[in-house]
């Protein structure tokens, strides 16, 4: 027996039914039976019964409330949420002084508060991404991206995770806990890729003025666009 956790209340779900799919191929099914579930009265254990044809409307009716009851309960939405899909969120991060950490060889053990510019956020199964904003209010759909200045990332935004813990969850509520895993965990090394900022000296250079406090607000010049947009994000098109 599973226990299912909700918003409102925990409840216990027992198996109940089997739909088995038939066809041609693991992606070609043509016919489906719906089974009940018995008891083997030897074992004790469950066992799937005789079936019976499903038809369309059955089907469709059993995928519509597996479908329902897995769907996210509703939850409040702070104004720094910018989209939530079935699993993904996107948010915003606006300009401001916060605390980072570096470990690596050619900056040493340093931590300092510096400034950064507006950030979007984006995380789902398939990874966590960060892109830089130039705009200081919030982004809307044709607000450019840019390039993340920062260590621990790939090109297009992509997160290094390490041995960052981030939240096992994909939600509103989870996003303190996934601001926490990037900024709270020591940048190391920059990935392999493209530049992630525009400065003569280079990235060390860059974070070593930051680290030594020579900015008092984030220098926009050094970013690097992405040339696509949060909208694009959003829509799962970059």
């Amino acid at each position: 027996m599973a226990k299912i956790h909700s918003a409102s209340r925990d409840h216990d779900v027992a198996l109940q039914g089997a739909i088995l799919l038939y066809g041609s191929g693991l992606s070609a099914f043509s016919y489906a039976t719906a089974h009940r579930i018995v008891t083997d009265g030897q074992t004790g254990r469950p066992v799937i019964g005789a079936g019976t044809p499903l038809n369309r409307r059955a089907l469709i009716q059993a995928v519509r409330q597996v479908a329902e009851a897995s769907l996210p309960k509703g939850e409040f939405l702070t104004p720094n949420v910018l989209s939530i899909g079935p699993d993904a969120i996107t948010w915003w991060c606006p300009p401001g002084n916060r605390r980072v950490f570096f470990n690596c060889e050619e900056l040493g053990d340093r931590s300092a508060v510096t400034p950064h510019p507006g950030l979007v956020f984006h995380a789902s199964p398939a990874g966590f991404r960060v892109f830089a904003l130039i705009e200081d209010g919030r982004p809307m759909p044709d607000s450019m991206l840019y390039e993340p200045p920062y260590f621990n990332t790939w090109d297009h935004g992509k997160i290094c995770i390490g041995t960052a813990h981030v939240p096992k969850q994909i939600d509103a509520a989870s996003i303190a806990g996934w601001e926490e895993a990037f900024f709270a965990s020591a940048f190391t090394h920059p990935n392999h890729g493209g530049r992630r900022v525009d400065h003569t000296d280079g990235f060390y250079a860059f974070w070593r003025d930051m680290l030594d406090g020579k900015f008092s607000s984030f220098p926009k010049a050094v970013l690097i666009p992405t040339n696509q947009s949060l909208g694009k994000l959003i829509a799962g098109q970059f």
